[in-house]
C-alpha cells in the first residue's frame, strides 16, 4: 500500500482525515516509515542525564506545542532544524490541547513523523506529553476515576510514541497544611504513582523522560523550599534504583497564553524572575541530577529575553501561543475564515467571556478552541497562503533555536540517544484481519 502513498501529503491526511479503518492503516505505515528512516520516535532521557552530571550544558530545549495545522507546521520546524543543524527540540501537545484542538495522540504523532519524513529530516524525533494534569477539584471528589482518566491518556500516547511526559499533579498542592512538605505531599505523592504506572507501560529499551511540576503557571512565584521538598518527598517516595523525573517546572512570573492587556496584547513588559529560574536549576542539577527547571508560557516574550534562557541554565522552555498569533494574525489568513472562526467563538464560547471584557480580549484568549471545528478549513488553506505563513514560522523557529543555543546539537542528539524501533501493533481491517500493508 506504501506505494499508493508516494506523496506523504496523501497519507498524513487520510492519517487525519480519513473515516477510522484508513486512519488506523495510515498512521501505521507513518510509524512504520519512520522507523525504517531511524526517526523514531525516541526518548531524550539520556540527554537530560547527562545534563544533569554535568557533562552537558550551553543550551535550552525548546518544547513546541503545535495546537493547529501540525503537519505544516512541524514541517517548517524541521527546516528551521536542518538549517541550524538543531536536533534537541521537542514536539508536544497538553491534555488540554488534544481536546479542543481534536488532536489524538496517534493524530498528533502521525503528523509529526509524517513531516520529518517530507522533509527528509535525519535525527530521531522527540514527542511529549505536555501537562498530563490531574485536576484537583475531580480528585478529591473520586481519586480513582480521576486517576483513570489519566492513566488512560498515558497509556494511549506512550502507544502513539509519546516517550515523554510532564506529570502536571501540581494542581494538588495544599497551601493550608503547616509545613512545604506536607503542602507539597499529595503533589509528589500522586507523581510518583504515575511514575511506578508510566515505568510498567514502557516499551522495551526505552526509558521515558518525565517532568514533574511544583507550581501552578500563572500563580506565585517558586522557591527553594518548595523545590526540595518536592523532589526530596519525590525521590524518597519513589525509592533508590528505579528511574525518575529528569526536569522540574517552576512558577517564575508568566502565564500561558502570556500576560495581557485590557485589548487582549501581551504585555512585552513581564518580570520574569530569571534569577529563581537559575537558582533552582543549579539546584535542580547540582543535587538531585535532574536536567534544570522547565519554563512554562513564554513563547510571547520579548525577543530580547530568549538568550537569557540557556544562559540561567534552563533545560527546557515551552513555546506554544506565539505560533498560533503568527499564523491567526498573518496578513495573508483569509478574513473571510477568520471572520467564520470569530463568530463561532462569539457563539460557543460566550460563557467564557468575563464581565467587562473587550471582545478583542475574549478573541485572543479563546481562538485556540477553533482548532478543532475549523482543522479541515486551515489544513485546507490556499498552498500559496501557507507557504508565506509558514516560511514567516520557520524564520521564527531558526530565531529560537539561535537565541535557546540548540544549533549544532546534531552530535549531541546522536551520541546520548538510542533509537529503538518498538513493535508497532497493526490495525485490524474488515472481518478481523492485520492489515500489513501490502497491496
Amino acid at each position: 500500500m506504501m506505494d499508493k502513498y508516494k506523496d506523504v501529503d496523501v497519507l498524513v491526511w487520510d492519517a487525519v482525515f480519513g473515516d477510522d479503518a484508513t486512519k488506523k492503516q495510515c498512521r501505521y505505515l507513518i510509524m512504520k516509515k519512520a522507523q525504517e528512516k531511524g526517526l523514531g520516535p525516541a526518548s531524550i532521557y539520556e540527554i537530560y542525564k547527562a545534563r544533569g552530571k554535568g557533562e552537558i550544558s550551553g543550551f535550552t530545549v525548546p518544547a513546541i506545542n503545535i495546537r493547529g495545522m501540525a503537519y505544516d507546521t512541524a514541517r517548517a520546524v524541521f527546516r528551521a532544524a536542518k538549517k541550524t543543524k538543531s536536533a534537541a527540540i521537542i514536539f508536544e501537545i497538553a491534555r488540554s490541547e488534544m481536546g479542543y484542538t481534536e488532536q489524538k495522540p496517534s493524530e498528533f504523532a502521525s503528523a509529526i513523523l509524517a513531516a520529518a519524513l517530507k522533509e527528509d529530516y535525519k535525527h530521531p524525533v522527540f514527542i511529549q506529553g505536555d501537562h498530563f494534569q490531574v485536576k484537583a477539584k475531580g480528585y478529591k471528589t473520586d481519586p480513582e476515576k480521576e486517576l483513570g482518566g489519566i492513566k488512560k491518556l498515558i497509556s494511549e500516547s506512550i502507544e502513539a510514541g509519546f516517550y515523554h511526559i510532564d506529570l502536571d499533579t501540581s494542581t494538588l498542592v495544599d497551601l493550608s497544611k503547616p509545613t512545604v512538605k506536607e503542602q507539597q505531599r499529595s503533589n509528589f505523592d500522586v507523581a510518583v504513582k504515575l511514575t511506578n504506572y508510566i515505568r510498567s507501560l514502557e516499551p522495551k529499551g526505552i526509558i521515558i523522560a518525565l517532568g514533574g511540576e511544583i507550581g501552578e503557571i500563572g500563580g506565585k512565584n517558586s522557591n527553594e523550599e518548595e523545590l526540595r521538598a518536592y523532589i526530596g518527598g519525590y525521590n524518597e517516595t519513589l525509592g533508590s534504583g528505579k528511574a525518575g523525573i529528569s526536569k522540574i517546572a517552576i512558577q517564575t512570573g508568566t502565564e500561558h497564553g502570556g500576560v495581557l492587556d485590557a485589548n487582549g496584547n501581551p504585555i512585552k513588559d513581564v518580570k520574569l524572575d530569571f534569577n529563581t529560574l537559575q537558582k533552582l536549576s543549579s539546584i535542580a542539577q547540582k543535587d538531585y541530577g535532574l536536567a534544570g527547571c522547565v519554563q512554562h508560557g513564554a513563547s510571547t516574550l520579548p525577543s530580547d529575553m530568549f538568550d537569557k534562557f540557556p544562559k540561567t541554565g534552563t533545560a527546557e522552555v515551552h513555546l506554544a501561543t506565539e505560533f498560533q498569533n503568527m499564523v491567526f494574525d498573518h496578513s495573508k489568513f483569509p478574513a473571510e475564515l477568520k471572520n467564520k472562526i470569530h463568530e463561532w467563538l462569539k457563539t460557543n464560547c460566550a460563557g467564557e467571556k468575563k464581565e467587562g471584557e473587550t471582545d478583542s480580549k475574549f478573541l485572543y484568549k479563546t481562538r485556540k478552541k477553533a482548532w478543532g471545528p475549523f482543522k479541515k478549513d486551515t489544513w485546507s488553506l490556499d498552498k500559496g497562503i501557507k507557504k508565506d505563513i509558514m516560511a514567516a514560522l520557520e524564520d521564527k523557529f531558526v530565531f529560537l533555536f539561535k537565541k535557546l543555543n540548540v544549533v549544532d546539537t546534531e552530535d549531541v542528539v546522536k551520541k546520548y540517544t538510542k533509537v529503538v524501533n518498538v513493535e508497532i501493533k497493526k490495525p485490524e481491517v474488515a472481518g478481523g484481519e492485520k492489515f500489513d500493508g501490502a497491496d
